[in-house]
């Protein structure tokens, strides 16, 4: 696999990848993850299969916009306050997504979507013009990476693309809040 680096002023490579169903392994708001245009199934697969994760456990997804995030969801007017308030990042989970492969789903077929505040996350999925599968860059049940160099050399090794930028930075954030708003806006938190 290819493991050429990619500037934060130049993402061509990076959407290129992801655009030919393509891995990577890059920086999100919280921890490093790995990701994958969150519309190609076969990508959606191949992370699983990186992760060696369980298909029946579903993924989040990053958009980089509200209107992205209504263009997936109907966004209840609880999860716009939960977001406006939240001192780290959040994850929504909602219910009846649209316009996304089922393989992304939780079993009731809900999906969990978080709205980056970061840069480097917003430039990235502007240019992708897709939202973007971010699952913690670790094998599953392992603990989630707070740095580059906690990544193990066996995902390092599964993914076509890392980015070279921020290896060096610790994430302020061991994963983000997940909390599960109802249309009818009843919310649970699932982790804080």
């Amino acid at each position: 696999m290819s493991q050429k680096a990619a500037s934060t002023m130049d993402f061509t490579k990076v959407v290129e990848i992801l655009q030919s169903g393509g891995s990577i392994l890059y920086p999100t708001d919280t921890i490093w993850g790995i990701g994958c245009d969150a519309t190609n199934t076969d990508a959606i697969k191949k992370i699983f299969e990186i992760k060696k994760r369980e298909t029946n456990k579903s993924l989040i997804i990053l958009v980089e916009s509200e209107k992205r995030l209504q263009d997936l969801v109907d966004v209840p007017e609880m999860a716009w306050q939960i977001m406006d308030l939240s001192e780290k990042p959040v994850t929504i989970v909602y219910d009846k997504p649209k316009n996304l492969p089922k393989e992304l789903l939780a079993q009731d077929g809900s999906i969990g979507i978080r709205v980056v505040k970061n840069d480097f996350c917003k430039t990235l999925i502007t240019k992708l013009n897709k939202p973007l599968v971010s699952t913690s860059a670790n094998l599953s049940g392992q603990k989630s990476p707070m740095k580059y160099s906690d990544i193990s050399d066996e995902i390092k090794n599964s993914v076509d693309y890392i980015v070279e930028e921020f290896h060096d930075k610790v994430s302020e954030f061991s994963g983000s809040s997940v909390i599960k708003v109802w249309n009818n806006n009843q919310i649970k938190v699932l982790r804080e």
